[in-house]
């Protein structure tokens, strides 16, 4: 099966982490048909360095984008010159495992109806190897689609969907700190099949910066923003979609250290 992985660069990714990223999908054993990668806005002398020490070892197709637009807006750009209907998700710091494409490409062999795929992720903070906690995603349709109602059920960095849903869906839309989510609803509420894989796909880098961010005033407006979602989109009757708004909103305004409490409470440690 032919595929392609899409990540965004961003000038401030440090050379470190892409280079690690880039090895990882040169150690595939399954590589990727093409990568494309789309720089958002100008990127720094160094990433370019590591890009081009991989550019005739890797099928990378570069999209040079004149500004940052965000992540969002980067890959419904990227989705464009993706040739082909399978596309595998990552992020430039992440670390796939040498497994993921080959198990996720053979469960969308064995499972046809699937529109959308992701798996576990396992963070770390300083040494891939020293793993810190897992984030475990429902397995199989109807578990998918009820968890989806209060979390994303998705992991975005391993997610491969068919490119095609995605844009009847409409694509990557605004949504403050919530794009993947936002995204995901909306192919569920079409009632297309999804699925997740039992195991750990994708090495995520973490630590108490990643759960400081997710906090604040801004965040409880992107908290709002997909109540109304959920709402339109008819997915939760209206007191249900409120418990959660109320319940997910009153996350973001604890104090940081309350909140990595709840935060290591609702990962997995195994």
């Amino acid at each position: 099966m032919n595929f392609s992985v899409l990540l965004s660069l961003y000038t401030k990714e440090k050379p470190q982490f892409l280079r690690e990223c880039l090895e990882s999908l040169k150690n595939q054993t399954l590589p990727a048909t093409e990568i494309v990668m789309v720089y958002d806005g100008a990127i720094t002398s160094e990433l370019e360095e590591v890009v081009t020490q991989f550019i005739t070892i890797l099928p990378i197709k570069i999209i040079r984008l004149p500004q940052n637009v965000g992540l969002g807006e980067a890959l419904n750009e990227g989705l464009k010159h993706c040739s082909y209907n399978w596309v595998f998700r990552m992020d430039s710091d992440d670390i796939c495992l040498p497994n993921r494409f080959k198990k996720q490409v053979a469960f969308i062999t064995q499972h046809p109806n699937v529109v959308l795929l992701s798996g576990y992720i396992a963070e770390f903070e300083e040494d891939k190897n020293t793993i810190s906690s897992y984030r475990k995603v429902p397995i199989g349709n109807e578990k998918i689609k009820k968890y989806a109602l209060s979390r994303s059920p998705f992991n975005h960095v391993t997610i491969a969907f068919r490119k095609d849903i995605i844009k009847e869906a409409g694509g990557y839309q605004h949504h403050l700190f919530l794009e993947d989510y936002n995204l995901w609803l909306r192919v569920i509420a079409k009632g297309y099949e999804v699925g997740n894989l039992g195991e750990t796909l994708v090495l995520v880098r973490a630590g108490d910066n990643m759960v400081s961010r997710r906090r604040g005033k801004e965040y409880i407006k992107g908290e709002w923003q997909l109540f109304k979602l959920k709402h339109s989109l008819k997915l939760q009757p209206l007191l249900p979609n409120f418990f959660i708004f109320t319940l997910r909103a009153s996350l973001r305004i604890l104090p940081t250290s309350l909140l990595k409490v709840v935060y290591k409470f609702l990962r997995k440690k195994k």
